[in-house]
């Protein structure tokens, strides 16, 4: 069982939290919400799902927890501006533990600064975003590079929560 921090702010992409949040909950693994404040209830752009964050990034420690997920949508863009997120993630990028990131989310890691030589995909808009930032684009449903999982699309959702259920297995058996 891993202790998963979800980094989120509003308008997130409601498919590509849930259902990613769905399956790690369901094989036995804890949610933590991050967030730009805590206990704020935070809606999806489509407003289908609405999340309260347990914490904020003022009051976490990468030590804390097992695994990173970053949902797409404009949380991602909005999460960027604020330092004490952009420092975590960059933090738990390269404590090389495992990183999930799906559509938009790299445009958290270009400004963490943590993709340069690493191999990831993501939205089609950020192509060339992902480029400048020194990593290398491949159009492919899910792309593992070390400890980061991303994915392009809510369409890539079922292979991208393969790819992480099968990572944090991985983990648990080194535990």
């Amino acid at each position: 069982m891993a202790i998963i921090a979800v980094v989120l702010e509003k308008d997130f992409e409601d498919s590509e939290y849930s259902g990613p949040a769905e399956a790690f909950k369901n094989a036995g693994h804890i949610l933590v919400h991050i967030g730009l404040q805590e206990n704020k209830s935070l809606r999806g752009k489509n407003h289908q799902v609405s999340v309260t964050t347990d914490t904020s990034f003022s009051d976490v420690n990468v030590s804390q927890y097992d695994a990173l997920f970053i949902p797409g949508g404009y949380s991602p863009d909005r999460l960027r501006i604020d330092p004490k997120a952009v420092s975590f993630v960059e933090q738990f990028v390269t404590s090389n533990k495992p990183v999930f990131a799906i559509c938009h989310a790299p445009q958290l890691l270009i400004t963490a600064n943590v993709l340069k030589g690493r191999t990831v995909t993501g939205w089609k808009s950020i192509i060339q975003d992902i480029k400048n930032a020194g990593a290398t684009f491949v159009d492919k449903e899910v792309v593992k590079d070390g400890n980061l999982i991303s994915s392009r699309s809510p369409e890539d959702i079922p292979a991208f929560n393969n790819a992480c259920l099968n990572m944090l297995k991985e983990i648990s058996s080194t535990h």
